[in-house]
């Protein structure tokens, strides 16, 4: 316990709430004390089954006095945060001052907890969103300090954390890498716009702490932007670290290998959710190696999603919230922050200013499509600063391209096919992996002889960056090339094509595709972005509301990457949001004000049935990123698959540490609906589950198409993640 406390107190002194943290680490375990927990450790010593009694209660009822809505964090350290109501009858259970004189005994420095002034830092009474994220962090701070202290204990090795790193230095390294990789270039029209953009977003590092926007068009080098001004602002600030937040695991690849280039492998981490495993079980992990084997984010550069940043902040157990005591004093980059759900706008901006006004935090928006977030209460009172002074001169100096809208009449995907099989070099972006798939057979069979790829994350990782970097070789070389992919290109992917064919979306959307045309500004002519709304291709329903809106702006005689019209788009489309759609936003802000943990992470209750101790709940009302869940499954048909097998039998054995295990499967994964996978459909008789508990790690046992990776009809209508 008191390792566990100063480790807290060293991760909550980030935020000022060491003492806090440090009387959760030595109080969290008191339990352990009673006599009921100590005969059932002594009968379960020899099978190695879990205790199983409670040991939670006596910590929670020690501090309860002292730390109020924070004493949570005890009584939830393995099952999770629950309702600060139920602890009103957590504290008043019993006579326990035998066992807490018991305690006292053994930690005697504990008993000056039982009298004093409040542990909570004052700070967090100035409104009840600041106790709701404190109480986070301190319970994040808990875990985490536990979980470390767990695993060495079992590995029979000292805690090892990573030492502090000098920012500045970081940036020296960052530029110089920087310089090194635009000499190994060929200079383009945009070099010039691309250097001025840079100049004048780094004018602004050293400003004050922080929410800053930075609009910047795609091909526009908003990764170095970016990158450089966290660096910048972390190093004036002397800030922890730099966490950059992305939409999809395709750009966490590719962005994480940019900076790693910059960086070094060392500074690096490359985080996402295909390896995230929660609880399974009250007492702890359903695997405790799995368990101790989830990153905690300690590393002064980490590159994860926005999935996984925000399901984990607003999150209830300890897998998922064990990281976030990282976030305090340092910058936070949200790239492609028009991804961002809109349900969940509101909860997401109020966070990233609560992070930024307690927690020392600051917070870059970054996208070539910046949405008007002030018209939300929480972006308006975040009071977001731009980066760039004129985005409308900025946006002007690099159009390249030509929209030709092919909308009515409506085109079959056929006839598509055989347009974009004429092109000699094409990217073809659709809404769904199913149309997606029915198009790159379509495209083939217009000209067998062409080299046509596809892409989605029905393929494992290193199936997609071996396409993509098979396809930047052909382009390279002016040789013929199509590629047929979901939206995952549209972020990030830095592929230039002289032509894009996109299916009808959200204006943002056919923004983001357009940059993939004649992104360096080398053609003669601009590139040409054709947008088709085939009528054999349904648009998916979270679309439609925005495709309507775009409809109503956009056409042949508006762009959709005029900045003007793209805000007064985003005004209307945020401000005619419907009784309906406000409803989960208004719950999870009424939860969080409760301090209802349960409620925010998991809906609320809808069926309560107190004779079996079950409850059903409507999680469409939840804080999740993705609203269907998914499970991580194992490919081992694609690469090595002796070392795949090997991998999987220590997961499946739970030998050893297992966090490097986990990052070198998250290559040979894919994320698949839970539905599927343990229905009893022909996807589920074709997954093995390796882990088990609330999340699940597979293994896929079925066929791996070397083209279009798990090619199942099943799951072919999902959109992209």
């Amino acid at each position: 316990m008191r390792a566990t406390a100063d480790l807290a107190r060293s991760f909550g002194e980030a935020f000022g709430a060491g003492d806090l943290t440090w009387a959760l680490g030595i109080a969290h375990d008191a339990g352990k004390v009673r006599d009921a927990w100590q005969r059932r450790l002594s009968e379960v010593a020899a099978s190695g089954s879990s205790v199983g009694s409670d040991h939670k209660a006596l910590g929670t009822q020690l501090l309860f006095k002292r730390a109020l809505g924070a004493s949570l964090a005890v009584w939830g350290h393995h099952g999770g945060l629950v309702d600060a109501r139920d602890l009103q009858t957590v504290v008043h259970d019993g006579d326990v001052q035998g066992d807490l004189r018991r305690f006292f005994a053994i930690v005697p420095e504990a008993e000056a907890l039982v009298d004093g002034p409040s542990l909570v830092p004052e700070a967090w009474s100035a409104e009840r969103g600041a106790q709701e994220f404190g109480i986070r962090m301190a319970f994040s701070a808990l875990v985490d300090a536990d979980h470390l202290d767990t695993a060495a204990h079992f590995d029979g090795v000292p805690v090892r954390l990573r030492p502090p790193v000098d920012m500045r230095d970081l940036m020296a390294r960052f530029d110089a890498g920087r310089r090194q990789l635009l000499e190994g270039r060929g200079s383009s029209k945009v070099d010039a716009v691309r250097g001025a953009l840079f100049d004048e977003v780094m004018g602004s590092a050293k400003c004050e702490r922080g929410v800053y926007r930075l609009p910047a068009p795609t091909g526009s080098g908003k990764t170095l932007t970016a990158g450089a001004f966290a660096l910048r602002h972390a190093a004036h600030h002397r800030m922890s670290r730099v966490v950059v937040a992305v939409p999809f695991t395709t750009v966490t690849e590719q962005n994480a290998a940019v900076y790693r280039r910059l960086l070094g492998s060392d500074i690096v981490l490359e985080h996402h959710s295909n390896t995230e495993v929660d609880e399974g079980s009250e007492c702890g992990f359903g695997r405790r190696g799995v368990a101790l084997g989830a990153e905690n984010w300690d590393a002064p550069f980490v590159v994860t999603t926005t999935v996984q940043l925000f399901d984990s902040l607003f999150g209830r157990k300890p897998a998922r919230s064990r990281k976030l005591h990282r976030l305090a004093n340092s910058v936070i980059v949200l790239d492609e922050v028009h991804t961002l759900p809109v349900p969940l706008l509101e909860p997401i901006l109020d966070g990233l200013r609560l992070l930024v006004r307690y927690f020392g935090a600051s917070v870059v928006l970054a996208s070539a499509t910046q949405p008007a977030f002030e018209y939300f209460k929480a972006g308006e009172k975040a009071q977001i600063k731009p980066l760039v002074v004129d985005p409308v001169r900025l946006y002007g100096s690099l159009k390249r391209v030509r929209y030709e809208w092919r909308v009515d009449p409506k085109p079959t995907l056929a006839q598509i096919a055989d347009e974009v099989a004429r092109q000699n070099q094409a990217l073809v972006v659709v809404n769904t992996v199913d149309n997606a798939r029915v198009l790159f057979r379509l495209v083939e069979e217009a000209d067998p002889k062409a080299a046509v790829f596809h892409l989605s994350t029905r393929m494992v990782p290193r199936h997609r960056r071996d396409v993509l970097k098979e396809v930047g070789s052909l382009l390279g070389d002016g040789k013929p090339v199509v590629v047929v992919s979901t939206q995952l290109v549209e972020c990030g992917v830095d592929l230039d094509f002289p032509v894009v064919f996109r299916a009808l979306a959200p204006a943002e959307s056919l923004q983001q595709a357009a940059g993939r045309a004649n992104r360096e500004g080398r053609l003669p002519e601009p590139g040409r972005v054709v947008v088709f709304d085939a009528a054999d291709a349904t648009t998916p329903q979270f679309y439609r509301a925005g495709v309507a809106k775009t409809l109503s702006f956009f056409g042949p005689d508006v762009d959709p990457d005029d900045p003007v019209v793209l805000e007064s788009y985003y005004r209307a489309f945020f401000t005619g949001l419907n009784p309906e759609e406000q409803k989960r936003p208004q719950t999870i802000a009424q939860a969080r004000s409760d301090l209802d943990f349960r409620v925010v992470a998991d809906g609320p209750v809808i069926k309560d049935d107190r004779e079996r101790a079950t409850q059903t709940r409507d999680s469409s009302l939840a804080f999740r990123m993705i609203d269907d869940d998914s499970v991580p499954v194992v490919v081992t048909d694609f690469g090595d698959t002796d070392r795949i097998r090997e991998l999987i039998r220590r997961v499946a054995a739970s030998e050893g540490p297992l966090r490097e295990v986990f990052r070198e499967l998250r290559g040979h994964m894919v994320r698949l609906p839970r539905r599927m996978a343990t229905g009893d459909s022909a996807v589920a008789a074709l997954c093995r589950p390796l882990v088990s508990g609330q999340r699940q790690v597979w293994e896929w046992l079925g066929e791996y198409d070397e083209q279009v990776g798990i090619d199942v009809d099943a799951i072919g209508e999902e959109t992209i993640w």
